[in-house]
């Protein structure tokens, strides 16, 4: 009886011992860290890309390293320093130089010159030489990025979703973000793009430690910034819009108003959602515009 009462007695602390070794043996992933590369086309000492950054070097779990172009390359697509004919931004070398940021931080930190897609691939080919980055982050851009300009859909003509989209035809997952121009009365709260570029990550945390993110789309969120006294409405995940909603009609895009108060419900695309107040978060197929088949 003692000796059965003795096993009865060693059986929770022996599972206890087994449930402490199982979980040594098998790691979680999601407490691994995450390695990201940052970038955006606003240039390397934009506040946008500072304040994600700053972020990101505050958690222990993140991996951080920052390569952008040295400067402004806003409109720049996927243009890289190769192309003929080159873009504007690619008259320079597609090289990098250490830098820092607007803030100081300059930890692996890079200057690239040349274009978005060009920093990108920069830091794929000369800042990984063991393993690859999990996510490439774009962003936090100065300026909404949906709609189109001369039937031309703005997301085939930004930097900011160029570089995205350059990461995704190189293997790597990536978002885009793009914050509200500032609206009359008040400035551009990247502090609300932040938030969000730091929700997405975390929701997809684990699916990007397990390599089980899609490459044929990446994610590009805009994000609305507010008036004065009102905030986002929600988010809501939403296509590309090809056509000007009515309540647009006449208004320029890239400074129509982002209107918080809007009384809109169930947008159908980015530009519904977006100027209706909306987070709108939308795929877009990293082979647009050819930018996969130009890497080939």
């Amino acid at each position: 009886m003692i000796a059965k009462n003795r096993m009865v007695g060693l059986a929770p602390v022996l599972l206890g011992v087994l449930v402490a070794l199982s979980s040594c043996g098998g790691s979680d992933s999601s407490s691994d860290p995450l390695r990201i590369l940052v970038t955006n086309d606003d240039g390397v000492d934009a506040e946008g890309i500072d304040r994600v950054v700053q972020a990101l070097v505050a958690d222990s779990n993140n991996i951080v390293i920052v390569s952008a172009p040295a400067g402004e390359t806003s409109g720049s697509a996927d243009a890289t320093v190769d192309d003929d004919p080159p873009p504007p931004c690619a008259d320079g070398t597609g090289e990098g130089t250490e830098a820092s940021t607007a803030s100081g931080y300059d930890s692996d930190v890079w200057a690239v010159d040349g274009c978005p897609a060009d920093a990108v691939l920069f830091a794929l080919e000369n800042l990984y030489p063991e393993e690859p980055p999990h996510v490439v982050l774009s962003g936090i851009n100065a300026g909404q990025n949906v709609g189109f300009i001369s039937e031309t859909i703005i997301s085939q003509i930004s930097g900011t979703v160029g570089a995205a989209k350059t990461a995704a035809c190189s293997g790597v997952p990536a978002l885009a973000s793009s914050q509200g121009s500032a609206p009359a009365g008040g400035e551009i709260d990247y502090e609300t793009g932040l938030q969000e570029v730091l929700r997405w990550l975390e929701d997809n945390r684990s699916a990007l430690l397990a390599g089980d993110v899609p490459l044929d789309t990446i994610t590009s969120i805009n994000i609305p910034s507010c008036a004065p006294g009102t905030s986002i409405r929600g988010r809501v995940e939403v296509p590309l819009g090809t056509e000007t909603p009515d309540f647009l009609e006449g208004q320029a895009l890239p400074i129509a108003e982002q209107d918080c108060e809007s009384t809109l419900e169930d947008p159908q695309d980015d530009l519904e959602a977006f100027f209706s107040g909306f987070v709108a978060i939308t795929p877009v197929p990293s082979n647009s515009s050819g930018t996969c088949d130009g890497l080939n």
